[in-house]
Formats: structure tokens, sequence, C-alpha cells
């Protein structure tokens, strides 16, 4: 971008020597040394040094006067330094705009002759090559170099590069090292959690994907996508903000997505990423929410003011913390904003002049606020006229939507923190995860304009199971199904629905499906295997998890559920063994630790089970890792520590009946029959339906003297479970009615 731009300039300042040149005296002498070296180095020697993106170095008064006369043109044009969106439509961090005062002194300095000036020269900015943070936690490497032509088109590739982790690690911070900074324009990094494009491409992996964007199979669990990770010629490292790192998992890929420029000779390319890792897991979960409108894509050769347009309402709250707009070369006009509920606008950005050669995530200065209700607009104008220059087609013809260089997109990101807390004024927010709600509402927008969009079909099912909508989230997975009967993934996620609606029959017969659609998919055969634990087939899912953690040796979540099956199995130490090695590849992971222990506790290893609770209890506090230190402590003997867990656990999860029914049973056991009762009736107001609940409050009645309560009460236990035997024979033993 950079070298095609000082060619032009030079064929500008050539056609034009005196045009920055011809004016009246001026009033005062513009330096370098006082003048102009603070804003070449405040704004240009980012890309402007040795090594870094630019064509040539301005670190220097004789170079900077060498370039002075291309200098005054391209700030007076507002080219340089490079910045698309308009002043006015977004505070954002690094705005690089030149103040009006700043481009009339470099272009007085070099109508004066570009003195150097008298005094000391200020010091140039340093610039290293090695890591900007300190030697990274972690460097990833292309598995080999890349060989790139000295000529031709420009270059649209992505490169896989595995994390080899063990364990869950929080990055906190990010280096690109791409290789030659003349060569890479600019590159994403995209987590893919499920080594997506890695089998996809099996045997070409290693040489790149070719291709500008891709789609990555994000898998079954809703694990949003919620950080930018782009780098440009100017980037050093990117700083997560406070409490927001983000999560990279064991079997995870990084893949780099790079827009490369051919340089004029032949160049080799092996980036490396640098990660910085930080122990504390993320405390705000930011997600990145797509406005788009690809369909709309058909743009008639000629055609110079083409728009496509697209909204989506809020149904909750957010702060609005990066902004990506991205279209291909036929991008003219590209601005976004919000109608908040009152009607009035807020503008996100807009740029007037689009260039991809230059396009960037831009990060706010400060959150925007945006509330429930409104609306978030994008609209983008192309042209496809044979006037605008970038157009990669001489003479035009017909563009649609696609990931080729020569096709276009209508693309805008947003990275949006939820606040439903807000909106609790108005009604209360549904408790779980908002993103999941802000995930339902986009991808019901994307139906709305597209019903055989067949990812927004499967997103919109996802979110129905994870909202407890079975029955709807059955009939979208069938419609996906008869829309892709080849897609192993809807036959697996089909067949996880069926399961919980109880139709077992169903349900193997997808996973079944799914497996010899694809027999290398793991979703399916985990799925298949924890099918057959529920159903006690214990030795079955026992086989399968063993064949899967062949080809997946680091899958803790298939170690966990070998471990669950082993001691269903009456295989304790078996057990241990397995949920050992999920805790040492994921040790936050809950069901690894509470499990390790239960197996422990099996082999009279109680001890051995407290051990592992106390240093995951170090490390966070969670009801899971409470509830589990509980029951060693109970089997330890020690009633007094094992109330101290409980308590801790009611508090972690306080409407949630188990917590307060153990500790109604261990204050019952302990003789304080009153705190007892207390709890219990706590109990039956969070679970009103379950009948066992009712038949041990009206026992603990029965043993406090309340005898016509604990009569009402058994009775109310056998209204809702006739045929209980345990209630009947409790009920007998109180006396008759007076």
């Amino acid at each position: 971008m950079i070298a095609a731009a000082a060619l032009l300039l030079w064929a500008v300042a050539t056609l034009h020597p005196g045009s920055v040149l011809v004016h009246a005296a001026e009033p005062a002498p513009v330096t370098w040394n006082r003048d102009i070296a603070p804003i070449v180095y405040g704004h240009c020697t980012q890309c402007h040094h040795v090594g870094g993106g630019a064509p040539f170095e301005l670190l220097t008064y004789a170079e900077a006067k060498r370039w002075s006369r291309q200098m005054a043109i391209v700030t007076t044009s507002h080219y340089m330094p490079p910045w698309l969106p308009v002043a006015g439509h977004g505070d954002f961090e690094g705005d690089r705009h030149l103040a009006q005062s700043d481009i009339a002194l470099i272009a007085a300095w070099v109508r004066q002759g570009a003195p150097e000036g008298d005094g000391p020269a200020p010091s140039p900015p340093s610039y290293s090559s090695e890591w900007s943070m300190g030697q990274p936690d972690l460097v990833l490497t292309m598995p080999q170099a890349v060989n790139v032509a000295s000529s031709g088109q420009d270059i649209f590739i992505n490169f896989v590069l595995p994390t080899g982790l063990k364990n869950t690690r929080w990055v906190r911070a990010m280096e690109i090292k791409p290789g030659p900074p003349a060569l890479t324009h600019h590159a994403n990094v995209i987590v893919d959690r499920t080594d997506s494009l890695r089998r996809q491409h099996p045997s070409t992996w290693e040489q790149g994907v070719p291709g500008m964007d891709l789609s990555i199979d994000a898998g079954d669990t809703f694990d949003p996508d919620s950080h930018f990770l782009f780098w440009k010629p100017d980037s050093t490292a990117l700083v997560e903000p406070q409490g927001m790192p983000w999560r990279l998992d064991p079997g995870s890929d990084l893949v780099l997505n790079m827009h490369l420029k051919p340089t004029g000779k032949p160049e080799q390319v092996q980036a490396r990423i640098g990660l910085y890792f930080t122990d504390r897991p993320a405390t705000s979960l930011p997600m990145l929410l797509q406005l788009e409108n690809d369909n709309a894509l058909d743009i008639p050769a000629g055609a110079s003011n083409f728009v496509v347009s697209d909204e989506l309402r809020l149904p909750l709250s957010v702060d609005v913390l990066a902004i990506y707009p991205h279209a291909h070369y036929l991008g003219k006009r590209m601005e976004a904003w919000a109608t908040l509920p009152n009607g009035t606008r807020r503008d996100l950005i807009l740029i007037e002049d689009w260039d991809i050669d230059r396009q960037s995530v831009y990060r706010y200065a400060r959150p925007v606020p945006i509330p429930r209700g409104s609306v978030l607009h994008m609209r983008y104008v192309y042209d496809n006229s044979a006037a605008n220059i970038r157009n990669p087609n001489s003479p035009p013809v017909r563009v649609h939507a696609g990931n080729n260089a020569a096709d276009e997109m209508a693309h805008l990101w947003l990275q949006v923190l939820p606040h439903p807390e807000r909106d609790s004024l108005l009604e209360p927010h549904t408790p779980g995860d908002p993103r999941l709600v802000l995930e339902q509402a986009w991808m019901e927008q994307r139906l709305q304009k597209n019903p055989h969009d067949t990812i927004a079909l499967y997103n919109v099912a996802s979110a129905a199971m994870a909202g407890g909508n079975t029955a709807e989230a059955v009939r979208s997975f069938r419609t996906l199904v008869a829309m892709a009967p080849r897609d192993a993934r809807a036959h697996t996620a089909l067949g996880s629905a069926l399961e919980v609606l109880g139709d077992t029959q169903g349900a193997s017969a997808e996973f079944r499906t799914a497996i010899a659609i694809d027999p290398d998919t793991v979703d399916a055969r985990y799925d298949l295997a924890i099918f057959e634990l529920h159903q006690g087939d214990t030795a079955s899912a026992i086989r399968d998890l063993r064949a899967l953690l062949e080809s997946h040796p680091n899958d803790s979540g298939a170690l966990v559920s070998l471990g669950e099956a082993q001691l269903a199995d009456g295989d304790a130490a078996g057990s241990q063994r397995s949920y050992k090695a999920a805790m040492d590849l994921a040790p936050e992971n809950d069901e690894a630790v509470t499990g390790f222990a239960q197996a422990s506790l099996s082999l009279n290893q109680s001890g051995v089970a407290r051990a592992a609770l106390t240093k995951a209890l170090a490390t966070r506090v969670t009801a899971p890792l409470h509830k589990s230190m509980a029951m060693t402590l109970v089997a330890e003997g020690d009633g007094m520590g094992a109330l101290e867990q409980i308590r801790a656990w009611v508090k972690l999860a306080p409407s949630d009946a188990e917590p307060h029914r153990a500790l109604a049973q261990v204050l019952g056991a302990m003789g304080d029959d009153q705190a007892a009762l207390l709890e219990q009736r706590r109990v039956v107001e969070l679970e009103p339906k379950n009948a066992a609940d009712w038949n041990d409050l009206g026992v603990m009645e029965a043993r406090s003297g309340l005898l016509e309560q604990a009569r009402r009460d058994l009775e109310h236990a056998l209204l809702l479970d006739p045929t209980s035997m345990q209630t009947k024979s409790n009920l007998s033993k109180l006396p008759a009615k007076q």
C-alpha cells in the first residue's frame, strides 16, 4: 500500500513541481528541529523507520528533507497519515488525523526550503525488531516458510499455527512478527477452536490456504468470537483491556489471515506470533456482532452508486468497544450509526473514501453506550464504474459476494460488551450468558434476510436448546437437516436435542448417521459415547471414548467422560487415572477436579481428594468445588468443616435447591433442628414440585413438634407422588387428628 503510494506521490511531484511552493512569504521561519520533527516522530515514523512497512525512512533530517515535497502534498490532501474515519463521527484511539495547524506547518516548512534550524535535534524514537514487551510466554511459528513472487496481484492467504497447548491459557497480549514488513499489508488472527481449517485441508494447510475471508467451525459449545486480533504495519503488541483476556484451549489453532503485497523482489514469509499469558481469567466477556448483507451484492457493471444496508435491533444494552468495517475494492462510502429508542442518532463511523489497503479495526477512546431497543445501522455505497481507480476489473463486470479479492463484501463487525443490568429497571434480565440473547437476535435477523442461511438456522436452534426450548430446537434442526442432509454437525445436534426430549431411538440414529457421513467427526463420536453412558451401556461408552482419545489424546472433555464411565462401571482406579489426565490438561476444569475427588473417595483416599480440591480452591471459588469438598470432609467425619463448605456453596448458588438441601441435612444431623427446618422450607420454595423434599420437610416438622404442619406437608407430598411408600409410612406414624 505505502510503496504504491510513494510511486503515486513521485508522479504528482514531477507533474506539479510548483504546486506547494507558490505562496506568500512566511511570517516566521519553520524548522525541522523545532517544529517538524515532533510531528513526524508522533505521526509518521511508526511505519517510516528501518524495517517498517513504509518504502522509506523519516527518522533523520536528511531523510525528511529528501521527501519534504511529497510530505507536503500527502498531508495537505489528507492522504497521509493513513486514517479513513471522518472526524466527528466516532472518537477513536490512535486517531491519526493531523491538526490543520500541523499540516500548515509542514507546508510552510517546504515553502521555506525545509530548513533544519538551530539548536539540538530532537532524539528520534527507537524501533526494535525484537518483541516490544519482552520475550513472550509462547512463540508460534509457521511450520514452514512460504515463497512470494516478486510481482503479481495481491495475495490473500491463511496460515495455520497449531498452539500445542496442554492447558487452557488466557491471553492478555499478542504481537505478530509477519516477516518482511513491506510485504505484509495487514493480518487478522482467528482462533480455530476445533482445528477445522487444518482438518479441511489436511495435505495443504502448511503451505497456506488461499482466500480473503474464512468460515471457521466454532463447534457445538456457545463460544462466540470476542476480540479483534488485527495487525497492520504500525502495530506493536495488542494489549487487551483489563479483565478481558481471550481464552486459548488445548487443541486450538491460530489462523493468520494475511494480505501480502509483492515488493518487487522474491520474498519469504514465515510469520511468528508471540503470546503473553495471564493467570487471571476474563471477568468481562465481550462478543463480536456483525451487520452484513452479502445477499444483496449484485452490482451491475458501470454502477457507481450501488447501496447495500443492514440493521439490527439490540435486545439488551451494550457498550460498543471497537468497530471494523469491511468491503473489497468497489467500496466507496461506508457509515454506521445507532438509532436510539428516543429517535436520537449516535454515529459510530463514517468513511467517505474507502480503501481496502488502509482498512483497520478502530477502537473507541471510550466505550460507546447503546441502550436496549436501539437499532444498529450500516449503509455502504459501491462504485463499479471505470472511474473507480481501485476497480480490479477493466472493463468493469457484474460483481457478486464472495471471498476472492475481485468479489465483494458488505460486513460491519462490532465488539460489544453486554450490560443487561442497565435494563433491570425496566424488567429483570434473564439469568445466564447475555451474549446468547444477542446471538439469538442476530441470527433471527439473518434468517429474516435469508431463510436458507444454514449457519443462522443452526445458531438459532442452538440458542433454543440453551434456553430450554428443546422442542423448538428439534424443529429447527430437522429443518436444517432437510436443507443440508450431508451436514454431520446438523445430524449430531439433532441427535443431542432428541436425546433431551427422550427419543433415544431417534437420537442414536442421528449420531450414527453423522458418523457415517464423516467418520472423523469428533462431536458425533463423543455425543454417541455420552448417549451410551446415559443409557447405562458403560462398556460401549468406554470403548468409544477410548477410540476417540486415540486420535485426540488431549481432549480433556473426553477424558472427563471416560472417568465418569469407568466409575459407573466400577473401575475407580481407572476413573481416577482418567480424571487426573484431564486435570493435568485443564486444571481449571471443575468437572475434572471434582471427578478426581469422587474417584479418590471411592478408593478411600480422602486425603488425595482433599489435596486436589484445596489446590483448585486456591485458584478459584466455584460451587462445584465447595460441594465436592463438603462431600470429602463428610467422608472424613469433619462435620464443621463440611458445614463451612456447604455454607460457601449456598452463597455461590443461593437460588439452587441442592446446596440448601445439603445444608438442611447436615444441620439436622448436627442437632440444629430449627436451622435445618428453615433451610428445608427454602428448598421447597425453590423446587415446589419435588415430593421427596416435601416428605423431608414433614419429617423435620414432626421432629420439632409441628404435627399439623407435618401432616399438611406429608399429605402434599402424597399429592405429588401417590406411590411413595415412605411418605405413607411417615404419615401413618403421626398421631390421629383430635
